[in-house]
């Protein structure tokens, strides 16, 4: 396969963003720098609050910036969008609308190795944007996935680790987020899905386990193999997964 250009609209928020280049970096097979993908990045921090439009608590729409940001990263010579923010796709069939190149759904990959793995039941922490939106809990439903979100209690709890722990470059508090993930394992969610990318970083920084499931690792994977690159050192059951799977689901 010839290789692609990705291009990466980060920045939603910077530092996963940092993380997601240094998964595709570290997670590409090569023995020489030319062997690595050619990625161009923007990080536009100053998109608006993702959540806080949803939740109707700002007015300031972030879908034109996205906008703006795809179109010149394909300006730039970018051949297929990544974006590693989970909430900011509850904008993505409006951006993908007038994309000209086809765009990554973390969501879609995501569900789709919950799926492989035939779970059949969900938990999903993420933002309260997220959460609100619908867009884990219809895609899980329309692949006979049951799907469970975290009470208000501890749903609190979880947005307080994302805005007031990993945002703000704090030590976030690894007990309360076991604690608000215990609470759903005790419903019966067979897997836990961390469908915020801050949260990635505490799977990065506590070596959590399998018992999550890492959207951004899922975006990196399907990155990687999207561009023409192999993916390597994921852990076993996701490399079985890309090996076994066919080709990711792209909009355009």
């Amino acid at each position: 396969m010839k290789k692609k250009v990705l291009g990466v609209l980060g920045g939603l928020g910077p530092m996963s963003s940092v993380y997601f280049y240094e998964m595709l970096t570290s997670h590409t097979y090569a023995e020489c720098d030319q062997q690595h993908i050619n990625i161009l990045l923007s990080s536009r921090a100053d998109i608006p609050d993702r959540t806080d439009f949803i939740l109707g608590v700002s007015e300031e729409n972030p879908l034109p910036a996205m906008k703006r940001e795809v179109a010149r990263l394909t300006d730039a010579g970018a051949e297929i969008i990544a974006i590693p923010c989970n909430t900011a796709h509850y904008f993505y069939s409006g951006v993908a609308k007038d994309a000209e190149i086809p765009l990554l759904n973390i969501i879609e990959e995501t569900v789709a190795f919950c799926k492989y793995l035939g779970l059949d039941k969900v938990g999903v922490m993420a933002t309260e944007g997220t959460i609100l939106s619908g867009a884990y809990r219809s895609v899980l439903t329309r692949e006979g996935i049951e799907y469970v979100a975290p009470s208000e209690k501890w749903q609190s709890a979880i947005t307080r680790i994302i805005y007031g722990d990993i945002k703000q470059g704090n030590e976030p508090d690894l007990d309360l987020f076991l604690a608000a993930a215990d609470s759903l394992t005790a419903l019966g969610c067979e897997r836990i899905i961390l469908g915020c990318t801050e949260l990635s970083l505490l799977k990065r920084k506590f070596r959590l386990g399998t018992r999550f499931i890492d959207s951004l690792e899922l975006l990196a994977l399907a990155s990687i193999r999207e561009c023409g690159a192999t993916p390597k050192d994921f852990d076993p059951e996701l490399i079985k997964y890309s090996e076994n799977e066919g080709r990711s689901k792209l909009c355009c």
